[in-house]
């Protein structure tokens, strides 16, 4: 019996899917550590069929070693385009781990193993907040088609130009940083103004022992203001999603 094999196809599916592999097991919100890896597998081979159909058509078959060397750029960009976009969304997390650090939560952190981050109460609320708005807003769908879109910048057996990513990391980088002071700066600020201001009663009248009340005053002022930024999450979340899209094309040629 006689079953033809179209090699062409093949080959372009098994580079889509390690590309896509790499990103799904990296990029938020695909890669939280309570979906198991099988069905993070399956997405991942779901998405692949459904690209190579469009990818193949044009395909010319390479040999082994260009093949080979095809199969580790792949995983190299999957995992740059996946990387680009967790840190975008680290954004909020690192907006929570403030929030901790000012507000007197830090000494209350412990270790997440799905998420896989150590942090107190805010960061682990915004992350999963985070997360659960990419679900129900359909933000992950954007980020499919941002990779999607990647293929026909960088095709599977084209060549990745290391300047430009380069380039966009550090951005991204410094694009996060700025973004986590933006959404919990203003907090921070007050609290900065509580301490201060006890501070100063406790120069002024000293037996108020002002420092004591302090906390309860803290974790009041933390709790009003941290509800006004989780109100605002749902449009964080958005602009942060058209940025990480920024981000996957500008990571390309």
């Amino acid at each position: 019996m006689n079953i033809p094999v179209d090699f062409a196809w093949l080959e372009a599916t098994m580079l889509v899917a390690v590309r896509v592999t790499a990103f799904i097991f990296i990029a938020p919100p695909f890669s939280y550590g309570a979906i198991p890896p099988r069905v993070k597998a399956m997405l991942a081979i779901g998405i692949s069929l459904s690209m190579s159909a469009a990818l193949a058509p044009g395909y010319v078959p390479l040999d082994t070693g260009r093949f080979l060397g095809a199969l580790v750029l792949q995983l190299v960009t999957g995992a740059l385009l996946g990387f680009l976009v967790m840190v975008c969304f680290s954004a909020v997390q690192a907006a929570g781990g403030l929030i901790d650090v000012f507000g007197g939560f830090q000494l209350a952190q412990a270790f997440d193993p799905y998420s896989q981050i150590n942090g107190a109460q805010f960061t682990r609320l915004f992350h999963m907040t985070a997360l659960a708005l990419l679900f129900t807003s359909g933000g992950y769908q954007l980020i499919v088609a941002g990779l999607a879109r990647s293929f026909e910048a960088v095709p599977v057996d084209g060549g990745l130009d290391l300047v430009d990513p380069a380039r966009v990391l550090t951005f991204a980088v410094s694009q996060m940083v700025l973004a986590a002071v933006q959404i919990a700066g203003p907090l921070v600020l007050v609290l900065f103004l509580a301490d201060l201001g006890l501070g100063l009663v406790t120069r002024v009248a000293p037996a108020l022992n002002a420092f004591a009340m302090g906390f309860p005053v803290k974790i009041l002022l933390t709790l009003v203001l941290a509800g006004v930024v989780y109100v605002g999450l749902p449009g964080i979340v958005d602009a942060l999603t058209a940025d990480a899209l920024r981000l996957l094309q500008g990571v390309l040629p």
